[in-house]
């Protein structure tokens, strides 16, 4: 590593200097200091939460800070960071076209309302009495959620109108915890780890991941003040989650979970191509290029035989998106091999600083 301390160097002009932001184990910023190593490009490792973190990126070209909805601090100044990198002249990722929604599900409704990307139908009321009429005419089942929360979590199915009432209900009084419990999707969790064989990785880095759950529970506050429900499209035994990197598409489907109705964190993944439909690759381009991002995941359910989009992430698991066996360009031309997605996504941000 070159620098690796609290400052950066300036490097010579013919070279460009990456700021990675390095602190967090099981992110994508792993896969960036081995790139940069193996290809001797210089960078440095850097803390995006220190308060002089603008000075420590006063001799850099770009920063590298993939930031997850787990940790509090990122949800209250994460932006902020990558906003004021930017207005420095730095190139970074996530851009703010990236990252602005996410971990907000509302503000995605809103982007992609935007846009014209077909979403599958979304409400949302900040007011009880309109939610209340809103419900009183709605026809059920529809799946409320929380506009935080990753893998299904915070996301369930509302059969009636008195069940959405109670729900109502806690929206607009004590409000809902962020995270669940512990324990919470345990068997579902359980199999995931056990399909990636790392029983032993993730004993380890379970005490880190209870504290940070404690984080989240007593830093972050409740939900409330708003409802949110989507229309529940029948039907679907599965999603496809397609993520896009630059002029790449890579797909692949989730089953539903047994006994479910959600696909999303069911670690059941399926790389059958067959499964895709190509209208799915050809909308998340559409829809990438007009939010101006440069790397997204879109999830996809079937509605009257038509794609709609569920939610967007610019988080992912790469590991899936890496077992993928190729991947589309934006001409829907396919191309063999596999690729690591913190690659791709270095690539990009290496040919735009050039």
């Amino acid at each position: 590593m070159e620098g690796g301390g609290a400052g950066l160097t300036r490097c010579p002009q013919d070279r460009v200097q990456i700021a990675i932001h390095h602190k967090n184990e099981g992110t994508f910023s792993d896969r960036w200091v081995e790139y940069c190593a193996e290809r001797h490009i210089p960078f440095t490792a850097v803390d995006c939460y220190r308060s002089d973190i603008l000075r420590q990126l006063a001799s850099a070209d770009a920063l590298l800070w993939h930031f997850l909805q787990t940790r509090p601090a990122n949800l209250l100044m994460a932006r902020h960071v990558v906003m004021a990198a930017e207005a420095m002249g730095l190139k970074v990722f996530p851009s703010s076209p990236t990252c602005w929604h996410f971990d907000d599900k509302i503000a995605q409704k809103y982007l992609l309302e935007a846009v014209g990307a077909p979403l599958i139908p979304t409400y949302v009321s900040y007011d009880p009495d309109e939610a209340l009429r809103w419900i009183d005419g709605a026809v059920f089942p529809k799946v409320f959620k929380l506009r935080r929360g990753a893998g299904s979590e915070n996301v369930r199915l509302v059969r009636t109108a008195d069940e959405a009432r109670r729900l109502a209900a806690r929206a607009f009084g004590r409000g809902f915890r962020p995270a669940g419990g512990y324990f919470a999707d345990a068997s579902t969790k359980y199999r995931k780890v056990r399909a990636r064989r790392d029983v032993a990785g993730v004993l380890r880095r379970l005490p880190r991941a209870i504290l940070d759950l404690y984080r989240r529970v007593h830093l972050m506050g409740r939900e409330k003040g708003y409802v949110y429900f989507q229309d529940f499209a029948a039907g679907n035994t599965f999603d496809t989650r397609i993520t896009i990197i630059g002029n790449r598409a890579f797909g692949f489907t989730r089953n539903v979970r047994q006994g479910d109705f959600r696909a999303s964190g069911s670690g059941s993944i399926n790389y059958d191509l067959a499964r895709i439909k190509p209208p799915c690759v050809e909308i998340a381009f559409q829809v990438a290029r007009k939010i101006g991002s440069q790397s997204i995941a879109f999830d996809f359910v079937m509605e009257a035989g038509e794609p709609k989009i569920v939610e967007i992430s610019y988080c992912y698991l790469p590991e899936a998106v890496y077992r993928c066996a190729g991947h589309w360009d934006d001409r829907l031309d396919w191309h063999e091999g596999q690729v690591w997605p913190q690659d791709a996504i270095i690539e990009d941000l290496l040919t735009g600083l050039k």
